[in-house]
């Protein structure tokens, strides 16, 4: 560490991005300070993998910490749709890759991985809120409270905004922009599985319902617990959550597929909602810093993409910052911004298929081309960089095509 600096880097926000992208300057012989904003461990949504999340986990050395954790190993999803049955497991996958990933209580995955960092080097400090930042080219200035309620400004040489939904630069730069979808909301909780059988399996369950713009999910948990929610229209998620939930309990009781298991469930907390989750920004970087996680783009939870995008963005984002800050030439834009949307564009385009009702349509044909499957499959498993896929390189047009040739036939 150069003495005109606190620190090399400063990351705002302690979840995935924040800890994958300490992990990898600590690796690297760069000094990290972390300031987040709540205490931890902490709850929040977003709890099933993508096997693609692994391959980073396992670069910046923290595989290990996850999987003493014991979490529910998972193999692939299953969906539904009225009497119609889908899986797709990814062993079965196009790309090269991991064949499994985990169910994960965040509030775990997120502590376990921040402590590791923390063991390998990075200073964290918690309820430290970030009042003000001033960057340029050379220098950055961070403004925080601390967990005394003292402030404390902090000098160094790159910023990385891992907040997540709280959106620190976004909001600060006024970056925000809508994102360009239909406003929906869910409304979830997690509930005792005790009626899990081994049947029932370790993957995630969806199932589609009211013409494709709403569906539910289960994510089964190691401790026989699961998450449960619903997503759909904004108006749709306020009805589920009218008369103390009546709505979003009688949903989930008649959740197909998983044996009424959840027919006399006991509720672990009471369901918690969030509205028009989806949100956009105008630059994902600037001078001296850089946006990572949900603090560039959050689209939908169908496909879990939030924390394999998040992961995947606080190691490449930290990666060019070290190449900068090691006196190389960094294209941000092609390196950084044109990766990273191609990888949130590809996920854009298969959600956007699962609420047109396109997916339906291949999901639940019974004459599917297998090759097309295990295509599919690799980019539910998060593979949404590998070009040699046709399903990805050709992504924006493959699905319609499909599914309108198969509903031609």
């Amino acid at each position: 560490m150069t003495k005109e600096f606190d620190f090399d880097v400063v990351i705002i926000g302690a979840g995935p991005a924040g800890s994958v992208a300490g992990a990898k300057f600590i690796q690297e012989g760069f000094s990290v300070l972390v300031l987040e904003k709540m205490d931890f461990p902490r709850f929040v949504i977003g709890e099933s993998l993508l096997p693609q999340s692994m391959d980073y986990l396992e670069k910046v050395g923290l595989l290990e910490c996850v999987e003493k954790q014991k979490f529910q190993v998972k193999t692939g999803v299953t969906f539904y749709h009225n009497d119609d049955v889908c899986d797709f497991l990814f062993k079965d996958r196009f790309s090269e890759g991991w064949d499994y990933t985990y169910q994960v209580k965040r509030v775990d995955f997120d502590f376990a991985l921040i402590k590791e960092v923390e063991r390998k080097g990075v200073n964290v400090r918690f309820n430290a809120e970030v009042k003000s930042v001033k960057t340029s080219k050379k220098e950055q200035y961070i403004l925080f409270r601390d967990e005394k309620g003292d402030e404390q400004t902090v000098k160094s040489r790159f910023v990385i905004d891992a907040s997540g939904y709280g959106r620190v630069l976004p909001k600060m730069f006024k970056l925000e922009e809508p994102a360009v979808t239909i406003p929906r909301g869910s409304i979830y909780c997690h509930v005792n599985d005790h009626k899990r059988t081994h049947k029932a399996g370790n993957n995630i369950f969806v199932h589609a319902f009211n013409d494709n713009s709403s569906w539910i999910w289960s994510i089964p948990f190691s401790d026989r617990t699961a998450s449960v929610g619903v997503v759909g229209n904004v108006d749709f998620i306020n009805e589920c959550s009218d008369n103390s939930e009546k709505g979003f309990k009688e949903l989930i009781k008649s959740f197909p597929g998983l044996e009424g298991r959840f027919n006399d469930t006991e509720f672990i907390f009471e369901p918690k909602k969030i509205l028009n989750y989806s949100i956009s920004v105008k630059e994902m970087h600037g001078d001296g810093y850089a946006l990572c996680g949900n603090s560039t783009e959050f689209l939908d939870p169908i496909f879990s993409s939030g924390v394999t995008l998040a992961i995947v963005s606080g190691y490449n984002a930290a990666s060019l910052a070290i190449e900068e800050m090691n006196g190389q030439s960094v294209d941000w834009e092609n390196d950084y911004v044109d990766v990273l949307k191609q990888g949130i564009d590809v996920f854009r385009s298969y959600v956007d298929a699962w609420y047109n009702g396109d997916l339906h349509t291949i999901f639940f044909t019974q004459n599917g081309n297998p090759e097309f499957k295990r295509q599919i499959c690799s980019v539910l498993a998060g593979y949404v960089w590998d070009k040699s896929n046709p399903f990805v390189q050709k992504h924006k047009r493959i699905l319609g095509t499909l599914a309108k040739v198969i509903s031609m036939s």
